[in-house]
C-alpha cells in the first residue's frame, strides 16, 4: 500500500515533522542496588537458579529495563517498560483489546519530582519512543529529577500501528512522482484498509481517544501531574489533552504550536509561500547572494513553470549508495523537495543554490539532499494513523482557496486529502473540539521565525487565551525549534519555576538565521 511507499497516496501523509537532531541515550540505574559479589561456592550438581530481572513499581504498574529502537538505526535508548492494554472502541468495553508502547526513561535522582515529564509527538503519525532522541538534548536536564512519560499514540510505533504494505502502483523509475488521479488514490486507500480489517478499526484511532488513554496512562502511573511537552502536532494532543483533564496538568510546553481551531491542511500553502518569502529575503539583502542567484524566489517559480510544462526524468547520484537512480522530477517533487528543505535553517540555507543548480540542469544536489532529508520516512511517519486523525476532526472543514493554486504547493494536499478521507472510515468529533484553549496552565510557547508549517501567527492565537503563559520567537529558526541555542535552559527554568512571564529567555536572543550558501563551499565570509 502507497502509505509506505513513494507513491501518490504518501501525499497524504503531510504533517511532518523532522526529527534529525542529535541522539542522546539515557541509561538510568538500576531498581535496586547491586549486592556484592558472593564468595565462590562449591558445586552442588543443581543448576543456578536464574536471577529475576529487575523490576520498578510505579503507581499499579511494575516495569522492567527496556531497549528503545530506532529505525534505521543500531541505536537503541535505556529505558523501563510495562505492557499497558486499553479497550479499541472506549464506548464498548468488550471490543477488541489493542497493546499500547509505554515506556519511562527514568531521572537519575533517588528521590525523583512528583511531577513527570510526557513527551507528546508530531506528525500526525510519530511515535514518542521513536522521537525521542529527536527532543532528548533539550529535555535531559530536566532528567536529573524528572522521570519522562513515552506512550507511542495508538496506531504508531508499538501501539497497534496502521500500517500497510506498499502495494501501490507506480512504476520503476519513479514516475510515481507525478501525482495520481483521485480514482487511484482511492483505490490505494481501499486497499490499504483491506488490509488492516482484521486489526483495527480505524474510527479509533483519533486525537480524542488518544487523550483518554494518556489519562489512563497517567492514573496507572499513581496520578502524578504531567509536564506535557508537545511537539507540532503533539501541541495539538497537549491541547486537548488538558481540555479535558486539567487536573492532570502541571505545565505546558508548546513547540511548533497547532491551534485547536485549526483546519490541519487548510493553511499548507500559504504558509510555506510566506516561508520561502521570507528566507529567500535574506539572500536578496546580502549583495554576494543578490549578485549570485539575483532573485531565488522568481527563479523557484521559473522552474516551477517549465516542469510543469515538461516533467521528465532525471539522474542523479544517490548520497548513501552513490549508486545513478532516475526520478521523474516535476512540479509536484519540486514543491515536495522545496517543503522539506524549508522545515530547517541548515537545509533552507541551501535552498537558493540548490534552485539555481537544478534550473541549470543539475538537479543531484536538491535531490540528493532531499533523500538524506526524508530517509526513510515510511518507517518513522504512520499513515495510516495520520489519515485517522485528519479525516475525523479536519476533513470536512477543508475549504477551496483559489489563490492557493498560484502558490509553490498549490492545491494537491487538499485535493489529495478529500479523495483519501473520501473512503477513509471517520470517527467522532466532539463539539468542542475546535474550540480554542481557555487556561490558567503555566504554559511556554515556541515558534521559528521562518516556520513553513506552523507560523509564529498560531503561536500568537493560542497565546491569547492562556493568562498564564509566554510566546517565544525564535530568529532565524524553522519548524521546531526546542533544540536551539539556549531553549533547553530555558525550558528547563521555566518547568522548575512555572514562571513564564518573568522567565530570562535573554539568551535566545543570541540566535540569528543562518547565512544563505552562495556555493557549495559555503556563505560569504
Amino acid at each position: 500500500m502507497a502509505i509506505k511507499g513513494r507513491t501518490a497516496f504518501r501525499i497524504g501523509v503531510v504533517v511532518i515533522a523532522l526529527a534529525v537532531l542529535g541522539w542522546r541515550h539515557f541509561h538510568p540505574p538500576s531498581a535496586e542496588p547491586l549486592a556484592d559479589t558472593p564468595p565462590a561456592t562449591t558445586y552442588t550438581g543443581k543448576p543456578a537458579t536464574p536471577a529475576k530481572p529487575p523490576t520498578w513499581k510505579l503507581g499499579s504498574l511494575t516495569l522492567t529495563p527496556c531497549e528503545l529502537s530506532q529505525p534505521n538505526s543500531g541505536l537503541s535508548t535505556a529505558a523501563w517498560c510495562a505492557p499497558f492494554e486499553v479497550p479499541e472502541n472506549r464506548d464498548d468495553p468488550t471490543s477488541r483489546k489493542i497493546h499500547l508502547k509505554l515506556a519511562v526513561i527514568r531521572s537519575s535522582a533517588q528521590v525523583a519530582s512528583k511531577d513527570m515529564l510526557a513527551m507528546l509527538a508530531g506528525g500526525p503519525g510519530q511515535a514518542a519512543t521513536e522521537s525521542w532522541p529527536g527532543v532528548s538534548a533539550a529535555l535531559q536536564p530536566l532528567t536529573a529529577h524528572r522521570h519522562v512519560v513515552l506512550l507511542d499514540q495508538r496506531g504508531t510505533g508499538g501501539s497497534n500501528p496502521l500500517t500497510c504494505k506498499d502495494e501501490g502502483e507506480g512504476t520503476e523509475g519513479g514516475s510515481d512522482d507525478i501525482v495520481a488521479g483521485a480514482d487511484r488514490q482511492k483505490r490505494e486507500t481501499e486497499r490499504c484498509l483491506k488490509q488492516l480489517q482484521d486489526t483495527a478499526d480505524p474510527r479509533y484511532y483519533t486525537t480524542t481517544i488518544a487523550a483518554q488513554d494518556l489519562e489512563d496512562v497517567r492514573k496507572a502511573l499513581g496520578s502524578p501531574s504531567f509536564d506535557l511537552v508537545g511537539v507540532s502536532y503533539g501541541t495539538r494532543m497537549a491541547q486537548q489533552y488538558a481540555m479535558r483533564y486539567p487536573k492532570g496538568v502541571r505545565s505546558l510546553v508548546l513547540d511548533g504550536v497547532v491551534p485547536n481551531e485549526l483546519v490541519l491542511g487548510q493553511d499548507f500553502a500559504r504558509n510555506l509561500d510566506d516561508a520561502l518569502k521570507a528566507q529567500f529575503a535574506q539572500c536578496t539583502a546580502n549583495d554576494a547572494c543578490r549578485k549570485r542567484f539575483n532573485d531565488p524566489y522568481q527563479t523557484l517559480y521559473q522552474l516551477r513553470d517549465a516542469l510543469r510544462a515538461n516533467p521528465h526524468k532525471v539522474s542523479f547520484r544517490d548520497p548513501q549508495t552513490y549508486q545513478s537512480v532516475q526520478r521523474t522530477l516535476s512540479e509536484y517533487s519540486l514543491s515536495s523537495v522545496v517543503r522539506m528543505f524549508a522545515y530547517s535553517p541548515l537545509t533552507a540555507s541551501l535552498l537558493p543554490l540548490s534552485i539555481d543548480a537544478a534550473a541549470h540542469g543539475d538537479v543531484g544536489p536538491l535531490l540528493g539532499q532531499a533523500k538524506l532529508l526524508s530517509g526513510d520516512l515510511s518507517d518513522t511517519m504512520n499513515g495510516g494513523m495520520q489519515l485517522s486523525v485528519i479525516c475525523s476532526e479536519d476533513a470536512d472543514l477543508l475549504a477551496s482557496n483559489d489563490a492557493d493554486a498560484h502558490t509553490i504547493l498549490g492545491t494537491r494536499m487538499v485535493d489529495t486529502l478529500r479523495n483519501t478521507c473520501s473512503v477513509w472510515p471517520k470517527g467522532a468529533r466532539s463539539a468542542d473540539f475546535h474550540e480554542p484553549l481557555k487556561t490558567d496552565i503555566p504554559t511556554l510557547l515556541f515558534s521559528g521565525q521562518f516556520d513553513p508549517v506552523t507560523p509564529p501567527r498560531y503561536g500568537d492565537q493560542v497565546a491569547k487565551n492562556l493568562s498564564n503563559a509566554r510566546h517565544l520567537v525564535l530568529t532565524g529558526q524553522g519548524h521546531n525549534v526546542i533544540n536551539a541555542g539556549c531553549a533547553p535552559q530555558v525550558v528547563k527554568h521555566f518547568i522548575e519555576d512555572l514562571h513564564p512571564k518573568t522567565l530570562d529567555a535573554s539568551c535566545l536572543q543570541r540566535l540569528q538565521a543562518t547565512p544563505m550558501f552562495i556555493d557549495f563551499n559555503g556563505a560569504t565570509p
